[in-house]
């Protein structure tokens, strides 16, 4: 696979991340299973999707997490997170944590909600986002769900995997139930922004409660394509080239993806793509939470300009909480905490907590 490889804390802390449980108005939405929300949500639907914190699951197709993916869905999160390669030959878009040629996930391909946790597993990314729309069919008015894409590997689209082929499989499983890059371009009173970046410092982001039974996409470069000397164009770049092309052409619509600007920096992010026709077409940013946190990058610049932000590990900031297991009180702390620092997703692998996967937090 040579050639054109086309992409791809402290005591005092602690004391804070608890105090701030207590100060900052915290909400729930529906949980496992899409039960009843808990008391104190009145107000949660009404924030725009750039305006409130939420938890979110790393790798959640992966069986050792999930038996099924349903399963990672009925906690109540806001993210699941699917590692894609571009089998190209095969032309299929397999899932799983280190194999090209191989299915290895909890993805069912569900056609009723009781496929949903029956049948076998090892299924393409088709199939993981057929399951996801027939848990959602079966939990209507659920809170937005953003799924994350890392694409291991990148793109081969010489081989005829390619943006447009990906945007077409997302289509073709979910449909209108994609909320998408033209959508946040398209102005309430008619006509659009110019950029994804105008449209997001607009805050044109609808509420949650318009976004309600929707999912969004983000797609990040993968840790092969990151560590392949060969590999120029990665994920993100070939992505937002893809997004700017399309709307150039007037065809914005045909993409259903978010490209995210991948790993923690200080400043605009942005600026390490020396096309600057490639920047506007960012507006969500990627990377690890401790990082974040570690004192050297503003992240309000995110929250006052009103780009997404996906904290990664969240577990990880210090002090360090149990990666799987945290006590409720502890994990809900963290994520109150990464809402206070701007975060737009808090990342984790708590996957037994749904008290806390549930959680809606006011951000900033």
């Amino acid at each position: 696979m040579t050639g054109q490889l086309n992409r791809r804390v402290s005591v005092g802390l602690r004391t804070a991340l608890m105090g701030a449980l207590t100060a900052c108005l915290a909400f729930t939405i529906a949980g496992a299973g899409g039960g009843t929300a808990a008391a104190g949500t009145t107000g949660a639907e009404t924030l725009p999707l750039s305006g409130a914190t939420t938890s979110g699951l790393h790798n959640t197709y992966d069986p050792a997490a999930f038996t099924h993916l349903a399963q990672a869905l009925d906690t109540g999160t806001s993210m699941i997170e699917l590692d894609v390669w571009d089998d190209y030959f095969t032309q299929e878009w397999k899932v799983s944590h280190d194999s090209l040629t191989s299915n290895s996930n909890n993805c069912v391909n569900a056609s009723t909600p009781a496929d949903l946790y029956t049948g076998s597993a090892n299924k393409d990314l088709e199939s993981c986002l057929d399951d996801v729309r027939v848990w959602l069919g079966a939990h209507p008015g659920h809170a937005p769900l953003i799924i994350k894409l890392e694409m291991k590997a990148g793109f081969q689209a010489n081989f005829g995997m390619s943006p447009a082929k990906l945007d077409q499989s997302i289509s073709a499983h979910l449909g209108n139930l994609v909320f998408k890059p033209n959508d946040l371009l398209n102005k309430p009173g008619g006509g659009q922004y110019a950029t994804l970046d105008d449209a997001a410092k607009a805050n044109n982001w609808p509420t949650r409660q318009a976004l309600a039974g929707k999912v969004i996409f983000e797609i990040i470069p993968g840790t092969v394509e990151e560590n392949n000397p060969t590999d120029s164009l990665w994920t993100d770049k070939e992505y937002a080239g893809y997004l700017r092309d399309l709307h150039t052409q007037g065809r914005t619509a045909q993409a259903n993806i978010f490209p995210s600007v991948h790993s923690a920096q200080a400043g605009d992010p942005r600026t390490r793509y020396s096309d600057t026709s490639l920047r506007p077409w960012f507006v969500v940013f990627d990377g690890d939470a401790a990082t974040y946190l570690g004192g050297s990058i503003d992240t309000s610049w995110y929250d006052t300009r009103h780009y997404l932000l996906i904290m990664t590990d969240a577990q990880n900031v210090p002090p360090a909480l149990d990666d799987t297991n945290p006590a409720v009180a502890d994990a809900r702390a963290r994520i109150t905490a990464l809402a206070k620092a701007h975060a737009t997703v808090a990342s984790n692998d708590w996957r037994g907590l749904p008290d806390v996967q549930s959680m809606v937090v006011p951000r900033g």
